[in-house]
């Protein structure tokens, strides 16, 4: 099985090496690294394009974009592989073996969707950890959502479900993941962590993101019909206080 990692990068020249070096280091060798960058100027395009002729199953694009998400379905139509996942340029496997585990799980009759549980750093300090468990399609109404950063699909399911929606500025991860999650596919829960993510994020930088973050998601939920609306919403940031509590 062919596993296509997308990374989306601008202006990151200070952590990229590190995501590069985590997918290189994988132990599953048949991984296709597709890095698409909004056209950077701070010597990220450079680093990519050293390490692309380092390594034969890169392939990159650098042109100004409409954000993340257009970043991301950029990735996805460039992706060849059966299955498809991300390794942001601020984040790293937690081990050298977290892709042949994913790929092991994907290769499970029937299973299109694998995710697993990723932890949350400040520097060598895990200061979150998001443990995930089984697929229950009750526990959507109740903010129930996997990692993103540990969701690997099959290539059909994007085919299938669309691109991320642009529309969204910060919740089009949790939008895919409700399109996904309830159209029925066979999901695989791996309860361990996948990914080590730097603290963050444009969903948490202030009051205002955290804000939009909030009536964004109030709209995915409409949209998708799941929940009862602002209470999802509690209810997922309720989930996050536990992450906090239980780093162990």
């Amino acid at each position: 099985m062919k596993i296509s990692i997308i990374t989306i990068t601008y202006n990151s020249a200070r952590t990229l090496q590190r995501a590069l070096d985590s997918v290189q280091s994988q132990t599953y060798k048949d991984i296709e690294h597709i890095i698409v960058d909004g056209a950077s100027t701070d010597g990220t395009k450079e680093l990519i394009e050293d390490y692309a002729k380092a390594h034969k199953n890169v392939r990159w694009v650098s042109e100004k974009d409409k954000g993340i998400y257009d970043a991301l379905n950029k990735g996805i139509r460039m992706a060849t592989g059966d299955a498809i996942g991300f390794l942001h340029s601020d984040d790293v496997f937690y081990s050298t073996d977290s892709v042949a585990h994913i790929a092991r799980a994907l290769e499970e009759e029937g299973v299109q969707v694998v995710y697993g549980d990723l932890q949350y750093c400040n520097g060598e300090k895990v200061v979150r950890r998001w443990k995930s468990n089984d697929f229950n399609p009750c526990a959507l109404k109740y903010g129930w959502m996997p990692p993103h950063p540990t969701v690997y699909v099959r290539r059909e399911v994007y085919q299938e479900v669309g691109e991320y929606d642009e529309w969204f500025r910060i919740s089009a991860d949790y939008d895919m993941m409700l399109r996904i999650f309830t159209a029925g596919y066979r999901s695989r829960y791996l309860p361990e962590v996948l990914v080590s993510m730097e603290v963050g994020g444009a969903s948490n930088k202030n009051t205002k993101a955290r804000l939009s973050k909030t009536q964004e998601d109030y709209i995915v939920l409409k949209k998708n019909h799941v929940g009862a609306g602002y209470l999802t919403v509690a209810c997922k940031q309720l989930r996050k206080v536990k992450q906090f509590i239980r780093k162990e």
